[in-house]
């Protein structure tokens, strides 16, 4: 093995990089960029790739610029052993958080499936299987779901508050308490269920009485204050006015009767 590195050559240092990665994978451990040599031209002609517990990492490295990589790069010298246990044996070292990466065809194909609905845990399911095992996936389910969050998190705009409006509010329930506070007038609440199973408060309304025409104005200024959103589905208790409201108001909206009221 030693023998077939020696003399390797690389069109550039990044070729040399992820052939070494490659190499500490299949044998435990995680790979190091280490010294460098320049000409006189600030050109880097030497690269040096060891283990990642080799030695002390020295600062000065730490904050390079990247440079042009030209010419080809040549291995000199290679050393085989170590002087630690490896990580992990080979089949589990993609658990090593230094290995963990998504390609970018992995992050296409997470994007395609999630955006079609597909849930998360079918989603690492399926690139294992494509893959031939978890083994090869290169990322773990945690890395997976980080990824998906900050793609959710990317697609928000202009706020969570709206992210969320235009999430939940597909199914309203429309309810009216009936004179139960000190105005003695009816409260109206239009209320949701989050994907936790809690309940939100979308918006509320105090009405003078329970007529249609007032009830058309309360679903109008509702559409309103949601920006514009209208919900797709509403539960209300069976006020023939709420109904007329609704039919006029929301026409699209499909009305459902509470089970409390059936």
């Amino acid at each position: 093995m030693v023998e077939d590195i020696w003399n390797l050559e690389f069109r550039t240092e990044d070729e040399t990089c992820q052939f070494y990665n490659a190499y500490a994978c299949w044998h435990g451990f995680v790979m190091r960029k280490d010294d460098i040599v320049r000409d006189n031209e600030g050109r880097i002609i030497c690269r040096q790739l060891v283990c990642n517990k080799e030695g002390w990492r020295n600062m000065r490295y730490l904050d390079l610029d990247d440079r042009l990589r030209e010419a080809r790069w040549k291995v000199s010298y290679f050393v085989e052993s170590h002087n630690h246990d490896m990580t992990a044996p080979p089949q589990f070292v993609y658990l090593v958080s230094a290995n963990h990466r998504l390609t970018v065809i992995d992050k296409v194909q997470v994007k395609n499936l999630h955006n079609f609905g597909v849930k998360t845990c079918y989603i690492i399911g399926y690139i294992a299987f494509q893959k031939g095992g978890y083994h090869h996936a290169s990322f773990t389910r945690k890395d997976l779901y980080n990824h998906i969050d900050c793609y959710r998190r990317s697609k928000v705009k202009n706020g969570d508050a709206n992210a969320a409006i235009n999430y939940l509010i597909n199914i309203v329930a429309f309810d009216s308490m009936y004179k139960k506070n000190k105005y003695n007038k009816p409260l109206v609440i239009f209320s949701g269920c989050n994907h936790h199973g809690q309940i939100v408060i979308f918006d509320s309304g105090l009405l003078s009485d329970e007529t249609t025409d007032t009830y058309k104005w309360l679903l109008e200024t509702f559409v309103e204050s949601m920006g514009g959103k209208s919900p797709k589905a509403l539960i209300t208790d069976g006020d023939l006015a709420m109904r007329d409201a609704i039919k006029n108001i929301l026409p699209n909206a499909t009305h459902w009767l509470c089970g409390w009221h059936l």
